[in-house]
């Protein structure tokens, strides 16, 4: 009887997880998380905070979650080669951001690299558009789910999660923007 109820639970677990394979084989694998803002200062005081790296720190979501994250910057101050690195908790990991391409007062692209507790690589870009008398910011990031990724994302959105802090980090890019430019 007790060798049934195992061999029946065992089977229950082989089903759900074969639907969850199954599911997480049917998503996309590329994904796209995108968060605006209006800020009221003009995209010419914008452009230089976003493209200094130096300056990621003072508006990132995630220096608050570790404080204690250990930093590095190489190559030119500002601009396509400047490069940002981190090391941190769990909760932030470890990688490194490159300024790819940045077109005054209008778009700054990355190449993301995560190297802990995952690796991975995306593509992110902030865009900086007139809008009435201030600006419009866009932050965007894609890439390619890998098959593990979509298996997270049966459970958990991330478009929610990665997009709740873009829009924390757009929140205080706003806020020093206007306290600084407003």
């Amino acid at each position: 009887m007790l060798k049934k109820i195992i061999l029946g639970i065992v089977g229950v677990l082989a089903a759900v997880i074969v639907v969850i394979l199954v599911i997480a084989a049917t998503k996309s694998d590329d994904f796209r998380v995108e968060r605006h803002t209006s800020i009221h200062a003009a995209p010419s005081a914008l452009f230089p905070i976003v493209n200094d790296l130096h300056r990621f720190p003072d508006w990132s979501p995630w220096q608050r979650l570790d404080p204690h994250m250990t930093t590095s910057f190489e190559g030119p101050a500002a601009g396509p080669g400047a490069s940002y690195a981190w090391r941190g908790n769990d909760d932030v990991g470890e990688g490194r951001m490159t300024i790819t391409r940045s077109q005054p007062d209008s778009i700054v692209e990355i190449r993301l690299e995560f190297l802990k507790p995952w690796q991975a690589t995306n593509m992110v870009e902030w865009r900086i558009e007139p809008e009435g008398d201030g600006s419009r910011v866009s932050w965007i990031m894609t890439g390619k789910s890998a098959f593990m990724m979509k298996v997270i994302t049966v459970f958990m959105d991330m478009d929610s999660m990665v997009g709740a802090d873009f829009e924390k980090g757009l929140a205080q890019l706003k806020q020093i923007g206007e306290s600084t430019h407003g």
